[in-house]
């Protein structure tokens, strides 16, 4: 951007207060006299001024990674000096001046190459940078000149009195130009603004040019790069149609659908530079798949429940088109204080896009699944199938069919809490019973997902993820019983570094789980549908089902006290906050606490909290957590001291 003088005054001259703060580095220089330094950058008060500043800075990053000679070493630190400048003119202080020294000594002293060649073995040199930077200047006048709509130049979102900040000025034409898109002038652009130095005042009056030719449709819509995918299947997750108004919001909403329909990794767009025959703008997106077949291993810990590991297959471009096909098998609780023996869980999914309808999924599922808790013993094979319909770009909504065939053993009770012998009379001695049952369920679920991640892996830093799920259940067995179990789930997550001018590296995550069976009794649910509290899940540093309604001795056997019988209802919450420290590294302190009851509301003596912390290394695929709890009070005998639980992402 060009600077000129207004007619108040005369020229101050050309000043490249809008130049890129995008700096190449000097090339490396390596030799046997380098010099090794230190620099000193004095604070402006600014905190985005200094950290603007030390990014420009050479010296700073090219300090450890390129050993300078002394005349080089000279001429880095007068490159940063130019760069301090540019920065300090785009932040609006135009008048500032800059003071590098090497040493106490000006760079311009000719004594200096020898006085840095002859520095002690061990001694680095001082750099220091110095700061003065004069008045702050402010927008004057703002002029938009082109054939504009009415109320359009509204968009800079600028003012008179404004600083004279580069990036502010850059931003507000680059929304005017993406308003004038949004309104259908495909083919607006706003050039680069022109300002005026006043001569008398610290002021810059701006003036911008803006061309928006006229409003046109969308025209032609191509799909480049595809392979196994059939262009029909990729064309029916478009909502991008030759003839509607031209919007970049809708062109991105498009690149989105065909993003999310998962084969393929990437996905650009193009719009053409003029009209096509049809008499719209051109749209051309360009598809890169990603290989038809994936395997991934999976693997966590936890002190409840033991270690647990697998693999999971998958097919993304089954039948020629985007359904994927997903074959996992994983072992579960090998080692933990909760678990009595090693299962299984092996699954088999299909999932296809766009079923009878844009935006909505069917998946079919089988599964079988195999587990030895403290709670119970379960072996159970299921089925069932789930069409989900995505509602807007935060809403979806689903609803299924399932059965269950399952075989459970667990200690068996009467009403007194005595476990029964074979006889008819009660035993001191404890008693299991194995029970078949048959589970019918439909579920339906609503969700809510601002948090914009493609995977539940991925770290969350703003937004929120609840959901309302309602399963009703008719369970042939023993006894038989219909029922109605339902959850809420609640997560926000508040980006607390975004109001210190770092987004995302501190968070607050907050959860809140409320669960409710109906319609049966404690006793009457097959186990499996009751509710347990403990774990990662739920309430950290309690073992996993250990929260909850438990066998008392007596009237119980003194073998099965502290055994989890289960529960109703569940409420917990937690509060967790996340912080970024160096590179990779994070670090969680957090809260977690709840009951689980005949009720959802618990009492202060059956309220149980747990706190801890938590070391995190961010990866592409998700954060690796290690977190490590305690519970605030021991109950029971069969109370752990501590929990430890590793991961692949977030507890919630």
């Amino acid at each position: 951007m060009s600077l000129h003088s207004t007619r108040r005054g005369p020229p101050r001259g050309a000043r490249p207060w809008l130049a890129s703060l995008a700096l190449c580095a000097a090339a490396t220089v390596h030799g046997a006299d380098s010099v090794p330094y230190r620099v000193e950058l004095a604070t402006t008060g600014d905190a985005a001024l200094d950290t603007t500043l030390a990014a420009s800075s050479e010296l700073e990053s090219l300090r450890q990674s390129a050993p300078v000679s002394p005349f080089g070493l000279i001429a880095r630190a007068r490159g940063d000096g130019a760069r301090f400048k540019t920065v300090l003119e785009s932040f609006g202080y135009y008048q500032s001046t800059v003071s590098v020294q090497i040493d106490g000594r000006a760079l311009s002293d000719l004594d200096l190459p020898q006085a840095l060649a002859e520095l002690p073995r061990g001694r680095e040199a001082k750099i220091q940078a110095r700061f003065t930077l004069g008045p702050l200047y402010r927008l004057g006048k703002i002029e938009v000149s082109g054939d504009l709509p009415p109320q359009a130049s509204a968009a800079l979102g600028l003012a008179t009195g404004d600083p004279a900040v580069a990036s502010a000025v850059l931003a507000a034409g680059r929304r005017l130009e993406d308003h004038l898109q949004a309104e259908g002038y495909a083919f607006a652009r706003v050039d680069p603004p022109v300002a005026y130095e006043d001569a008398t005042q610290p002021l810059l009056d701006l003036s911008f040019h803006a061309v928006t030719g006229a409003k046109v449709p969308i025209g032609s819509v191509a799909i480049v790069g595809l392979k196994r995918v059939r262009e029909d299947v990729a064309r029916r997750s478009l909502r991008l149609r030759t003839g509607q108004p031209f919007s970049p919001a809708a062109v991105e909403n498009a690149r989105r659908d065909l993003l999310a329909l998962g084969p393929f990794g990437a996905v650009s767009v193009r719009l053409g530079e003029r009209v096509d025959d049809t008499g719209g703008v051109p749209v051309t997106f360009r598809v890169r798949e990603r290989p038809r077949h994936a395997v991934s291993l999976n693997a966590a810990y936890s002190s409840d429940l033991g270690g647990s590991g697998g693999v999971t297959w998958t097919d993304r471009t089954v039948f020629g088109g985007a359904g994927q096909l997903s074959v996992a098998a994983s072992v579960l609780n090998y080692g933990g204080n909760a678990s009595t023996a090693v299962g299984y869980d092996d699954s088999v999914k299909l999932l296809l896009p766009d079923f009878l309808a844009h935006d909505q999924s069917l998946q079919v599922a089988v599964g079988a699944i195999k587990q030895s808790l403290q709670a119970y013993d379960q072996t159970a094979r299921s089925a069932g199938l789930t069409l989900t319909r995505k509602l807007s770009n935060v809403w979806s909504a689903s609803a299924g069919a399932s059965i269950t065939d399952e075989q459970i053993r667990q200690a068996a009770v009467d009403s007194g809490g005595n476990t029964p012998s074979p006889g008819g009379t009660t035993s001191a001695q404890p008693q299991y019973a194995v029970r078949n049952y048959t589970l019918l369920a439909a579920p339906l679920s609503v969700s809510y997902d601002s948090t914009n991640l493609g995977s539940p892996l991925d770290d969350p830093t703003h937004g929120m993820r609840d959901s309302l799920s309602v399963a009703p259940t008719r369970a042939l067995g023993h006894p038989n019983s219909t029922f109605i179990v339902s959850q809420l789930k609640l997560a926000d997550y508040l980006d607390v570094g975004r109001w210190f001018d770092q987004p995302g590296r501190t968070v607050l995550a907050s959860r809140l789980l409320a669960g409710r069976a109906e319609g049966a009794g404690e006793l009457s649910l097959p186990p499996d549908q009751r509710f347990y509290g403990g774990g990662s899940g739920t309430i950290r540093g309690f073992r996993y089902q250990s929260v909850g309604p438990v066998f008392v001795s007596p009237p119980a056997p003194a073998s099965l006290a502290g055994l989890p019988i289960g529960g109703t209802a569940i409420v917990a919450a937690s509060l967790e906050l996340r912080q970024r420290i160096l590179g990779n590294w994070g670090a969680a302190a957090f809260v977690d606490a709840g009951e689980v009851s005949a009720s959802l509301r618990p009492l202060p003596s059956t309220l149980r909290i747990g706190a801890g912390a938590g070391v995190r290394y961010y990866t592409p695929i998700g954060p690796v957590r290690l977190d490590v709890a305690v519970p605030t009070r021991r109950f029971g005998p069969n109370q752990d001291n501590f929990e430890i639980y590793i991961g692949l992402g977030q507890a919630f």
